[in-house]
């Protein structure tokens, strides 16, 4: 990493996840499972090493437990070479009291940089999916000579509203000028006017500016305490801030159509739509890029089986994820995400569907368009995603787009 400079990562994985409800009644957003084998988290944590970042630590807060256990099983790095992921909890060093916010996470936790004294530190959000080189942004935080820089994806203006966006200097397309919050008249960038540039929450910071950052922003009773709205404002203002584009970013195994991917998934139709970027023919995210793999617990499993039933059916599965420890048997599954030992049995349909672990569809069974958390067992002949008003009636999530989310250890009856 970036010749003799001491790199610091910190994660942010606090954040309550509201917008995912039901899917984070009991845990943590960034611990959410996802692409059947994975959780959140995996995709920052695994851009990060693979960045060379060996010193990293993830904040948590929120029904951390399962997040927690995550970190631990999963992520041991050589201790032997000083390298760890570390879950930190909120510790209240400040007073008896939660983050009041992103910024106020760091600042409760300035102890861990002034253990590690690291020169650049580096802080992404743990709640989004996408493959980035971090080794690069640090080489041009670094050329740069500024004190912080931000990490910014293309979207297309007429989405300005959606993201933090981020406008810069007419002399220097790297240096920022102003960051807006969702602004509603954003200009286009220079080369490209049909498009802005949105803040992906990653940066990267000199450690002492970081540090007076958010010493000072601390001590602002009226600051709401968040890295976007307050801090990074705060280096744009003294003209201390720098902008990376994707674009410059080239991941090692990348394809033309997955290279510049990034995809927030904090409410549930990103989430599901971003599992069905997973399994078209030609991914608009592989998972399957062995130079810059997403890496995750290896669970103890039997391959997935796809069997005959009883009745000599032999079923269908296309166009689907199916992880380890399933069992299928002469069920159709069609574009879907099946999790770690699930089952499916005989004539039950799941179409452009997402199970998580351990999921249960009982005989003639159907789930189209739904997410099911774990444990969730679906009755013989029950149906789910075929009736929005119906699933309302029995307590479910339906978004407005029709997609069905069923909350963990629900039993479905017809």
């Amino acid at each position: 990493m970036a010749a003799s400079k001491k790199i610091f990562g910190i994660v942010l994985a606090g954040g309550e996840g509201k917008r995912l409800m039901p899917l984070t009644a009991d845990r943590a957003k960034p611990g959410v499972p996802f692409g059947g084998s994975y959780r959140l988290i995996d995709f920052a944590l695994s851009n990060l090493v693979n960045s060379g970042l060996r010193q990293i630590v993830v904040l948590t807060q929120y029904k951390s437990h399962s997040l927690d256990r995550h970190v631990s099983q999963t992520w041991r790095l050589p201790m032997m070479l000083d390298s760890y992921v570390a879950s930190v909890p909120a510790q209240q060093r400040l007073g008896k009291r939660w983050f009041a916010g992103s910024a106020d996470a760091i600042l409760q936790s300035l102890n861990l940089i002034g253990d590690e004294r690291p020169d650049i530190v580096v802080v992404v959000g743990a709640d989004h999916v996408y493959r980035m080189d971090f080794e690069q942004m640090v080489a041009a935080h670094i050329e740069s000579g500024l004190g912080a820089t931000v990490a910014a994806i293309r979207q297309p203006i007429e989405l300005s509203d959606q993201f933090g966006v981020i406008q810069t200097s007419d002399d220097d397309p790297t240096k920022i000028s102003e960051f807006l919050e969702k602004p509603t008249n954003a200009k286009g960038l220079l080369d490209s006017p049909g498009e802005v540039l949105a803040s992906m929450g990653n940066y990267v910071f000199d450690a002492d500016m970081l540090i007076e950052a958010v010493i000072r922003d601390g001590e602002k009773p009226d600051s709401s305490h968040d890295m976007g709205g307050d801090i990074i404002p705060d280096f744009v203002e003294r003209g201390l801030a720098g902008v990376y584009d994707l674009q410059r970013n080239e991941v090692p195994g990348a394809t033309d159509r997955d290279r510049y991917y990034w995809r927030d998934v904090g409410t549930i139709d990103s989430f599901y739509d971003a599992h069905q970027d997973l399994i078209s023919a030609l991914p608009i995210f592989n998972l399957y890029n062995r130079e810059w793999p997403i890496f995750t617990q290896q669970l103890n499993s039997p391959p997935a089986k796809f069997v005959r039933d009883a009745k000599g059916n032999t079923g269908t599965t296309l166009g689907s994820l199916v992880s380890l420890g399933c069992l299928i048997s002469g069920a159709r599954v069609e574009g879907s995400v099946v999790g770690p030992w699930s089952t499916i049995e005989s004539e039950a349909l799941v179409q452009d569907s997402v199970l998580f672990d351990r999921v249960h569809i009982e005989p003639g069974a159907i789930v189209k368009r739904a997410i099911l958390d774990k444990n969730v067992v679906v009755a013989a002949g029950a149906q789910v995603g075929t009736d929005a008003a119906r699933d309302r009636e029995r307590g479910f999530t339906v978004t407005d787009s029709g997609i069905t989310v069923v909350g963990k250890g629900i039993r479905v009856e017809p």
